[in-house]
């Protein structure tokens, strides 16, 4: 079928029509058939696109739209759009025949039938190129004031002078420095940099180089009024006059003290859970051996009680051994995410009777009572009853191994509304205040003597706190203090959170006070990495992606809790990776932050309308987003 006249398009008023978009030369208006392609030209279209009318007849609109938009399908949603709504209405990047951009303001309306078919479409661009740079400015200008006034205490921003003498001073400077205003506005910032930098004229250099290149960044030790040292990410930028006359300087620094700790306590953890994960595998290498060869022993006949007795302290000794090895196997797992529950509806009261059955040795041992209460019907919720068996065993070996012989222990089980709560308590050596509140840190263990008869690594608390965490439950742990007896009190929820097969893997909530999903969308990968580490000390899985089409891929597969969404991204803006998350069915119950340096009313405005939750102005306080998390999880 051949490509409607515009004529057809607009019966009737095609001279009128021509008359008018002739006159038009600030303004691109032009019709395009039901598929977009273009069928009329005017002098205003060739003058704001540059295609003269034989290049553009028939040619599909796309051509006008950067690639990046063509590869998302932009036109042809714009077009439906139009189709359904009747017309559309937006501002953003297009292109001219030569390939460079303009901003536009671009207006498409549908144009149907007498019987209300779409037949085309007429489409209005404007270039507000001119437009947009002049806001672009006022609002740098603006932002950069309303960081300098409002006082921003995480980072030192300040002017020098054109030799580099200190000219202004906020209040992030202050508390980074530690001089006041007074102490250093006339001064030389050579002052800040170590004797060694000094020596080699490192902030000559700098300032040199600022000239030169138009900004310079780096990070080295900084020193401050008291003396002490500081790692510091700096940006030199040099200020120009109205006449292109070099002015001064613009200093940003940032403290990076506390980053490069976590960093390396990050590395040092990582090693170690690497070095746990190594020694656990070699240790089990030997044992395998040892246990075959003493269940071989324990086929042949003796009466020889010197080798009954050694026999009886190789399979203790091995079986102690084992457990040991896997004690650390489970802990290099937790700390590496890599535990899977397999939750199944359990007999509660069964679990911790075959955990109490398993344990005897232990209290037989010893030469302890043992009191067991369990629930009086059957009490079944979902658990993965492996691991709740050897949460209890672990605690019933921790109360038998710190009670003096022929103490006491109780077990018991019982529902309290919608949690069942089990309990071990002992009559034994209790714990100090300080024990009591890191007893389930990992590697730590109450005060023994020399010979360290208990033995043990201080990893099966730890053990304990984790899997009840990933069943979403709690542990405490109570004592009255030393020589009083502990009691340790584990609480789990009746309807367990997770996926309906019951299957819950290292993806489950992490922290049993709300642990989110959480994807970080900022290009500044510095901004983004201490978000990242705060978040995830709070209990917060955590990824990030450096661009908004990353972020919006990432966000498809990692099916995030919340997005900390910066605006000002590259390939794609916050404002449309917000409108394609909203569009997408699998991630609309998502809660979108933006975490920006817009912060106008019509920022605001806008963020909203494309779907954006919350609008948070950078720089923006941990304890404040804190509150926000707990108001939106």
């Amino acid at each position: 079928m051949a490509d409607p006249a515009p004529t057809q398009l607009l019966p009737g008023i095609e001279d009128p029509y021509r008359r008018i978009v002739e006159s038009v030369r600030d303004y691109a208006i032009f019709l395009l058939d039901a598929d977009g392609r273009v069928v009329t030209w005017g002098p205003g279209a060739e003058r704001l696109k540059g295609y003269q009318e034989g290049e553009i007849l028939g040619q599909h609109f796309s051509v006008f739209y950067p690639p990046d938009e063509n590869a998302r399908g932009v036109p042809a949603g714009e077009l439906r759009v139009a189709a359904a709504e009747g017309r559309y209405e937006d501002e953003g990047w297009r292109r001219r025949k030569d390939g460079s951009r303009f901003w536009a303001n671009v207006v498409i309306t549908a144009l149907r039938d007498e019987a209300g078919a779409v037949r085309g479409f007429c489409k209005i661009t404007r270039d507000l190129s001119h437009r947009r740079q002049r806001e672009e400015s006022l609002r740098e200008s603006e932002e950069r004031f309303r960081m300098l006034v409002e006082g921003v205490r995480d980072y030192a921003i300040y002017m020098l002078d054109r030799e580099g003498r200190v000219a202004s001073w906020n209040a992030g400077a202050e508390r980074i420095k530690g001089y006041s205003a007074a102490e250093v506005i006339g001064r030389h910032f050579s002052l800040f940099y170590t004797e060694e930098g000094r020596r080699k004229k490192w902030p000559e250099q700098e300032l040199q180089q600022a000239r030169e290149l138009g900004r310079y960044e780096d990070e080295g030790l900084r020193v401050r009024k008291d003396g002490s040292t500081f790692w510091a990410h700096i940006v030199l930028t040099p200020v120009y006059g109205g006449q292109g006359e070099l002015r001064g300087y613009a200093k940003v620094t940032r403290d990076l003290t506390d980053r490069r700790r976590i960093e390396a306590l990050e590395k040092a953890q990582r090693q170690t859970n690497e070095f746990l994960a190594m020694l656990a595998h070699e240790l089990r290498n030997p044992l395998a051996p040892i246990r075959n060869a003493l269940h071989l022993l324990s086929k042949k006949p003796t009466t020889d009680a010197a080798e009954l007795w050694v026999r009886d302290v190789l399979q203790r000794q091995t079986v102690q051994m084992t457990r040991l090895v896997d004690d650390l196997l489970d802990v290099s797992r937790m700390t590496r995410s890599t535990v899977s529950l397999n939750r199944a509806p359990a007999d509660i009261g069964r679990v911790v009777r075959d955990a109490v059955d398993a344990s005897m040795q232990w209290i037989e041992a010893k030469q302890h009572a043992l009191d067991l209460e369990l629930p009086p019907e059957r009490l079944e919720i979902e658990v993965d009853a492996v691991r709740i068996n050897q949460v209890m065993q672990n605690l019933i070996h921790n109360a038998a191994k710190f009670t003096p012989n022929g103490g006491r222990v109780a077990v018991s089980v019982r529902r309290e509304g919608d949690e069942v709560v089990f309990s071990v308590k002992d009559n034994g050596q209790g714990m100090s205040r300080e024990l009591r509140d890191t007893a389930f840190e990992l590697f730590r263990q109450g005060q023994q003597g020399l010979d360290r008869a208990e033995g043990g690594l201080g990893v099966g608390l730890t053990l304990v706190q984790r899997l009840v965490m990933l069943h979403g439950g709690t542990v405490e742990a109570h004592s009255e203090g030393p020589g009083k007896g502990s009691e340790f009190v584990v609480r789990l929820p009746v309807r367990q959170p997770g996926s309906p097969d019951g299957h819950v893997s290292a993806q489950a909530p992490l922290r049993s006070d709300g642990g989110q999903r959480v994807l970080v969308v900022d290009d500044n990968l510095d901004a983004a990495n201490a978000l990242r580490y705060l978040l995830e000390n709070d209990g917060h899985e955590v990824r990030l992606a450096a661009d908004g089409a990353s972020g919006l891929a990432l966000a498809r597969e990692f099916r995030p809790h919340i997005i900390l969404l910066d605006i000002g991204l590259p390939k794609l803006n916050g404002y449309q990776l917000a409108q394609e998350v909203r569009a997408d069915p699998a991630l609309r119950e998502v809660t979108i932050i933006a975490v920006t340096g817009y912060g106008q009313p019509e920022d605001r405005e806008r963020a909203a309308a494309a779907g954006i939750d919350y609008h948070l102005t950078k720089p923006v306080e941990f304890q404040s987003l804190q509150r926000l998390f707990r108001v939106v999880s």
